[in-house]
């Protein structure tokens, strides 16, 4: 693994900081995010919901709102339709509690994968119109390309909203009222600020721009309802979905997260106690990432989505726990399978296609609904763009994940004409193709990938955010930490290079692949650490070593201790 460090200028880190009392740490972390002067970083460290922009400068928002609220004027029926990840369940929730307090009845309707395939197929639509026709369907993180969908729903005199974030080459939405910022957008221009809002993002500017205009007509329960209770549906959609935590997404994602640790909706509640989420203790982006997202995905991939939507929707606490408890089994019996297929698909890359910039990999025994999560292993694992693909019928159907650097959407949009179906963002794509086309996709999907990149990209870079000293590392240094949260896509946890690391004591290896390790600054002051599935690369004693670590706090027997998350070590260079 490359270390990389590109240090910034002594008297940058001296200025920004004596300009707003900062530590030179968080001065230097700042710089390295681009962010020079005092008036940014304050609003950076101190995000308000205040700096909203106005929704109405999304394009078409208005338009949609304006349909809400003639729906809302004239009670009328509505059925809403939302993909199966953590973003499409999140979203619906959100615009069905918003719709309910104004009195209409909603019905929602989630794509089963095994039945409907993704988004807004014919299958799921008529399903979703069995309890009859609604004057207004909705379709949620899913229906940007739908021309012949939305077509049918027309010609049966239903009007249609689609609210969406995905991109795609091929031709958009012309009939009905698209909002996707990623449409005849301006990528310069106005549009540019809402790019990274993924659809729970979006229906929330969607939602802000109907209370404008109702509050505006002195619609009484417009004032009763109260936008930032709603923000943990935002930050859990925004960060499961993988889009950059910078701009509105870090400000929404952010009061989002302490809406969790506050955790008043009685179905997010139950499934934080069964995920060992505890309340009282900051909820991070890594909770909902590891914890709490997979378990509302696992209904999705494994059986109906739609379970995970009523749970986000109840109050009612024994439902409640009750359905966490069915989605903690669904995400043990999703973890089995994915341990399986994770296993044959590092071996298949070892075999096959060590070599190759960009990897496809196919079984026909793979199920569908967990190879997006063993595409983002083997990614992390081979620093590669991978597609893993499971076996539905003729078609080999599943997801991408990227590195940083490869720009997913790009990339396919040079090597696409074999695809039936394809679309996502810039990490995490969604495809589908026939099968006998595997091969020439392969190629051609590993052509692209080097092309990208421009150079060879098989060697892991491990970017070192600043260097300090055992010594700096105290709590007062991890609780200024804290004014940068959240860490995660776009905004990455900082990975501290650690100089004059000299292990005295021997590392302590548990569960047969993680170690704990001690280290003591030059006043006798002991630092304690761990090393996750490390135990096969032991750091030796009494040698000059530098440690890249994350900084984290452990919670243990109700203290909080400052520890060490070792990611890499080497011989010290500095």
């Amino acid at each position: 693994m490359r270390w990389i460090y590109t240090p910034r200028p002594a008297a940058e880190i001296e200025t920004l900081g004596q300009a707003l009392g900062l530590n030179p740490v968080l001065a230097e972390l700042l710089l390295a995010a681009g962010i020079t002067e005092p008036g940014p970083a304050a609003e950076f460290m101190q995000p308000a919901l205040a700096a909203l922009r106005d929704p109405f400068l999304l394009r078409n928002l208005e338009a949609g709102a304006t349909r809400l609220r003639a729906a809302i004027a004239g009670q009328e029926s509505i059925v809403v339709l939302g993909d199966y990840d953590v973003d499409g369940v999140s979203s619906t929730a959100l615009l069905v509690i918003i719709l309910r307090r104004f009195g209409l009845n909603p019905r929602f309707v989630v794509p089963r994968r095994s039945e409907d395939g993704y988004g807004l197929s014919r299958s799921a639509i008529d399903r979703a119109l069995e309890g009859g026709k609604p004057a207004l369907f909705i379709a949620l993180d899913c229906g940007t390309n739908s021309h012949d969908e939305v077509a049918y729903l027309r010609g049966q005199g239903i009007d249609v909203l689609v609210v969406d974030h995905h991109r795609s080459k091929e031709a958009a939405l012309a009939d009905g009222i698209l909002i996707n910022p990623h449409v005849d957008a301006d990528e310069t221009g106005a549009d540019a600020a809402w790019r990274n809002l993924c659809t729970v993002g979006l229906v929330f500017k969607l939602v802000h721009g109907l209370l404008k205009q109702l509050r505006a007509e002195n619609h009484p329960v417009a004032f009763r309802i109260k936008l930032r209770d709603h923000l943990d549906l935002v930050a859990l959609g925004t960060i499961a979905d993988l889009v950059p935590l910078t701009g509105e997404n870090r400000l929404l994602t952010r009061h989002g997260l302490r809406i969790i640790e506050e955790s008043p909706r009685p179905g997010l509640a139950a499934l934080m106690e069964i995920a060992g989420v505890r309340p009282g203790q900051a909820v991070k982006p890594s909770d909902i990432s590891f914890r709490l997202g997979p378990r509302i995905n696992a209904s999705g991939r494994l059986a109906d989505a739609a379970l995970s939507v009523e749970l986000l929707l109840s109050e009612d606490p024994a439902f409640c726990a009750e359905t966490a408890r069915q989605l903690e089994g669904f995400n043990r019996e999703r973890q089995d399978i994915e341990r399986g297929i994770t296993e044959e698909a590092e071996r298949m890359i070892e075999s096959e296609f060590a070599a190759e910039p960009g990897i496809v990999l196919f079984s026909e025994n793979w199920h569908p609904g967990v190879v997006g999560i063993v595409a983002g292993r083997v990614t992390r694992k081979y620093n590669r763009p991978c597609v893993v693909l499971g076996n539905e019928g003729d078609t080999a159907k599943g997801s991408g994940r990227s590195v940083d650097g490869i720009n997913l959407v790009a990339v396919l949009g040079t090597c696409c004409e074999r695809l039936t179906s394809w679309g996502g963002h810039p990490m995490a794509v969604g495809i589908a193709l026939n099968k006998n086309h595997l091969p020439e996709f392969r190629a051609a999907f590993s052509a692209a990938v080097r092309a990208h990149a421009g150079g060879d990209i098989a060697e892991a870079k491990l970017k070192i955010a600043a260097w300090l000293t055992p010594g700096q590392i105290r709590d007062r240094l991890m609780e200024e930490l804290e004014s940068l949260q959240p860490f995660g896509q776009g905004n990455p946890e900082p990975v501290f290079g650690v100089s004059g690391v000299v292990l005295r004591q021997r590392p302590v290896i548990f569960k047969d692949v993680h170690f704990r390790f001690t280290l003591e600054d030059p006043q006798g002051r002991r630092l304690h650490g761990v090393a996750w599935k490390m135990a096969h690369r032991m750091p030796p004693l009494g040698v000059p070593l530098d440690f890249a670590v994350e900084l984290a706090w452990n919670h243990f027997n109700d203290r909080k201790l400052l520890q060490l998350e070792l990611i890499d070590w080497r011989e010290a260079q500095r």
